[in-house]
């Protein structure tokens, strides 16, 4: 961007200045000088940076004290992105007077800061802010430079863990590889790669590319193909945590809103579906790009210039509402967007982490990467540098982290002579989300084992707040379902004529990351006989007052009886040997019926429920350890 004083020098030479005019407002008498300079100007306008420079070149021999043929010299080479050459000439150019052009020290200043010359960037613009030019804007640029300035210096000082690895030439080719994408379980992996186009009249195209881990390592990459891909640009995009649902960036289609868009895919079975425009008010007439969505495809982050945002490009947020509709984007608001750009957002499984690139926020030089929690309202907090060496002056852009929260992702050209790859690293620990673990398996009847598309429902057992919410695949069963740690949760699997399926998740007290949940899930028709076991319905200890996180499954037990009008059950409890045969008999009981009181009071017709306790007489596992004995105290709904 060249400089409003080095403008105006140009306009007047451009709109027909005499050079006896222009010799009198220059700082040199020199004839030869001012020819060249007038050259260098002229070329310069005209984008020849090599011909600008070597006038340039000529009038500084000609007068060495001639500032505004070293002030040019050095915007052509900033031009012509040579910033070695503009901060050495700056440096000779100033102190030849530092009254002339003031703001050329914030300028070398950006420039030594760009180059990681932390230690000279504040001296610069220290020197400016020293000399009180008067202007309140430019000496809050310098005083926003010092302060990057402090940051890097000590950043440097202070370096985080980290030692990037190149993923396996099954993933990383001589082809530029970036923006991975990642499943919960850490099993496909999708990336956008950049490949020569069959269509002559481009060189290069962009198309998704995706791996399966194998037992030694990632898998060969295959060609994601059509519909997905097309001779069109694909990229930037973001995949559930289930690996069946993406959402990516697709710039100037025939049926798009604005500029870029973000477009949807669902794949069934081994096919992916043709992409579809998410439309509005997602998408709008600006860019929105660089997508990321929660684990259930629910709630999508992404970055936009569209109006009424912070800076240059924002983060924004939608969610699906119950009609299965985006919601107006919300802005992210200051906490996370500032003045500059926000990108490439990563919301991780947790939902409480968000890691993004920045260059608004105080880094160490270009987009540097960040990460924000949530705080106990929700709201997200101030942002937190990733740290140095993870952060340089270059632009680091486009990092994901997996579900257990210890590895990062990225894409890098550190390696200029084999392009941009894929990286992973582990993620230093006081950069780490919550870790995340997951369930996984198949959906079936229980009668015939016939795969089944049901709907799943993760709920956190002390807010009752739904933090997960999908589907199975409709042809193979299966799903995959996050479930974030230090929280208690309750599953609920539920399909129009069967019992739902309920699970309990207790991971306030932790959890072994390394461990899933690997369950199939039987689902039983409404026929009479069948049971479930309702696990999570909890009672105090040696007590038959029900505690409040039961209400959740019990309300599903209410939307079920309601659902099937005909149905009459059994509420069932039962206990463990613990105790005498006839206390624990009677507690059983008084479980039972305070279940069905709950139930009754919901507006259940009273003839519609029976309860009857069995003490210790029915167990479903050995009471020898507190395990099977925690299964034998359950209530259970039967079909009547």
């Amino acid at each position: 961007m060249k400089s409003w004083v080095l403008i105006l020098l140009i306009a007047g030479l451009i709109t027909g200045f005499e050079s006896t005019i222009a010799q009198e407002k220059l700082t040199t008498r020199s004839k030869k000088a001012i020819e060249a300079y007038n050259s260098g100007i002229r070329n310069y306008t005209l984008n020849k940076y090599t011909v600008a420079a070597q006038y340039l070149e000529t009038a500084i021999a000609a007068d060495p004290g001639f500032i505004e043929a070293y002030l040019v010299l050095a915007e052509v080479y900033e031009s012509d992105q040579k910033p070695d050459k503009a901060i050495k000439t700056y440096r000779k150019a100033l102190p030849l007077n530092e009254n002339y052009y003031p703001y050329g020290l914030v300028r070398l200043g950006n420039l030594e800061y760009r180059e990681g010359l932390y230690e000279n960037a504040l001296a610069s613009y220290s020197r400016f802010v020293s000399l009180n030019s008067g202007n309140d804007a430019q000496i809050e640029k310098a005083k926003d430079g010092i302060a990057r300035c402090v940051f890097s210096i000590e950043a440097m000082k202070h370096p985080v863990d980290f030692n990037p690895a190149t993923l396996d030439t099954t993933v990383n080719t001589p082809y530029d590889e970036y923006w991975p994408g990642l499943s919960a379980d850490e099993k496909t992996l999708v990336v956008t790669r950049l490949i020569p186009s069959e269509d002559f009249m481009k060189q290069v195209q962009e198309d998704f590319f995706i791996s399966q881990r194998t037992g030694s390592g990632w898998g060969a990459m295959k060609n994601a193909g059509w519909p997905l891909n097309t001779p069109d640009n694909e990229g930037a995009q973001t995949i559930s945590g289930d690996g069946r649902y993406m959402i990516f960036t697709a710039c100037n289609r025939s049926d798009g809103i604005g500029r870029c868009d973000l477009y949807a895919s669902t794949k069934k079975g081994d096919n992916w579906s043709v992409p579809v425009n998410l439309g509005r008010p997602v998408n709008s007439a600006y860019r929105e790009t660089q997508p990321s969505m929660t684990p259930d495809g629910r709630t999508l982050y992404f970055s936009s210039d569209r109006p009424g945002g912070k800076g240059q490009h924002d983060i924004w947020v939608s969610h699906l509402d119950k009609s299965g509709k985006w919601t107006n984007p919300e802005n992210l608001g200051d906490s996370v967007n500032s003045k500059g750009t926000e990108m490439s957002p990563f919301i991780h499984p947790d939902n409480q982490s968000l890691y993004f690139s920045s260059d608004g926020h105080i880094g160490l030089g270009g987009h540097d990467l960040f990460f924000a929690r949530r705080d106990s309202t929700g709201a997200w907090k101030k942002p937190v540098n990733l740290g140095y060496p993870i952060n340089t002056n270059r632009d680091e852009i486009g990092l994901i982290v997996n579900s257990r929260g210890n590895k990062a992702y990225y894409s890098s050209d550190v390696n200029q002579a084999q392009g941009k790859d894929i990286y992973v690293f582990d993620l230093p620990y006081q950069s780490r989300p919550v870790a995340v673990t997951y369930m996984k398996g198949k959906v079936f009847d229980a009668r015939d084992l016939r795969l089944l598309r049901a709907q799943f429902e993760l709920v956190d057992l002390e807010t009752g707040i739904v933090i997960y919410n999908s589907w199975s695949d409709s042809l193979s069963g299966e799903f995959l379902v996050s479930i974030p740690g230090n929280r208690n949760y309750m599953l609920n699997v539920s399909k129009t004529s069967y019992l739902f399926f309920s699970e309990n998740f207790s991971l306030k007290e932790g959890f072994d990351a390394d461990r899933p949940f690997l369950i199939d899930v039987p689902l039983q028709p409404i026929v009479a006989g069948n049971s479930i076991v309702l696990r999570n319905v909890f009672f105090e200890t040696d007590s038959y007052a029900l505690k409040n996180e039961s209400k959740l499954e019990l309300n599903k037990v209410v939307e079920l009886l309601k659902a099937n009008p005909g149905i009459r059950i059994e509420i069932g409890g039962h206990t463990d040997n613990t105790g005498s045969a006839v206390y624990n008999l009677k507690l059983s009981e008084n479980r039972a019926k305070a279940v069905a009181d709950y139930l009754k009071s919901a507006s259940v017709a009273a003839e519609r429920i029976v309860s009857k306790g069995y003490g210790m007489d029915k167990p479903i596992a050995g009471n020898e350890s507190e395990e099977g004995r925690s299964q034998n105290r359950r209530t259970e709904m039967k079909i009547l």
